[in-house]
């Protein structure tokens, strides 16, 4: 089909192995990863008129991450406060982060996406991997989810030391910045239309971040100060880079 990107494994089986790399585990009920890695663009329609996508998941996996995450740091840095604990996990599950992982991880090539710009932004990327924290929550449960986090990302591709000594409240660095030049600062933030209304359909918050009244940077998630963050920091890297003066 034109214009269709479709990554998927095909056949059972092979979808299966699949999973049993990706996860370390044999998959219980294969439906809920296949669910998993669905994005909006290529959902599928319930007899009900209902799509079927990795939405729901997505929302589920980032409370589930965000318990998870605060646990790991909690027995890890034994000795430290509750500012500390709170800065370091929202560098871990900020989206430029999970991101990140995701594509390290390889959930890219195994998405069921359409081939359109705006399907195509990297956040879907660490959306998925959310929503794959959902789908081992509802296959396998809580401790499983634990594992996957400590063997096949903690062990593999984060170093939890090194992401607590990054910068984390990018919002003050531009801040900082706008003031020493006079720049005027703006965080509008709105909630976007749903596709599909209900109470399982969690609202999603875009930010604008402008200076002097043009539009600079833009960020997409479930939480205001969230995505104000993420804004802030694609700011920040524009400062960093010079393109942004």
């Amino acid at each position: 089909m034109a214009g269709i990107k479709k990554k998927s494994i095909f056949g059972k089986q092979q979808r299966y192995f699949s999973f049993r790399r990706l996860l370390g585990f044999w998959p219980r009920q294969i439906r809920y990863y296949d669910l998993a890695l669905r994005h909006k663009s290529l959902s599928l329609h319930n007899a009900d008129g209902s799509l079927q996508n990795n939405e729901r998941l997505e929302f589920l996996g980032d409370s589930i991450l965000d318990a998870l995450v605060a646990d790991v740091l909690y027995h890890h840095f034994e000795n430290r406060g509750e500012g500390f604990l709170t800065t370091t996990r929202s560098k871990i599950v900020k989206r430029e982060t999970l991101n990140k992982l995701a594509l390290d991880m390889g959930l890219d090539k195994m998405m069921v996406v359409a081939n359109n710009t705006n399907s195509l932004r990297k956040d879907i990327f660490g959306n998925t991997l959310e929503a794959l924290f959902g789908a081992i929550y509802l296959d396998r449960g809580y401790e499983a989810c634990r594992r996957f986090l400590e063997k096949k990302i903690l062990e593999q591709l984060l170093d939890l030391e090194a992401v607590a000594k990054t910068v984390s409240n990018y919002k003050s660095l531009i801040l900082e910045w706008c003031q020493q030049y006079h720049y005027e600062l703006e965080f509008p933030t709105h909630e976007l239309p749903r596709e599909e209304e209900g109470p399982a359909t969690p609202p999603v918050f875009e930010c604008e971040l402008l200076i002097n009244g043009k539009v600079v940077a833009k960020a997409q998630g479930y939480s205001k100060k969230n995505v104000q963050q993420q804004a802030a920091e694609r700011a920040w890297a524009d400062v960093q880079s010079g393109k942004l003066q």
